[in-house]
């Protein structure tokens, strides 16, 4: 799926669920959005959240 129809798709389940819960439903749906999207490149190997979690911490850093 090309960057630009996922984009078109996120933005249609936030419209309507700002439509049907109001303000803070649409802020829920994204934040289980973007957690989804962690959790989802994070199985594909594409994201490494041990180094996520030790640079929050501040153990390591990107320089």
């Amino acid at each position: 799926m090309s960057p630009a129809v996922t984009g078109m798709a996120a933005g249609a389940v936030l419209a309507l669920a700002a439509l049907a819960f109001g303000f803070w439903g649409l802020l829920l749906t994204g934040l289980f959005m973007g957690v989804g999207a962690v959790l989802g490149r994070a199985a594909e190997g594409r994201l490494d959240l041990a180094g996520v979690l030790d640079a929050l911490r501040g153990k390591r850093s990107s320089s």
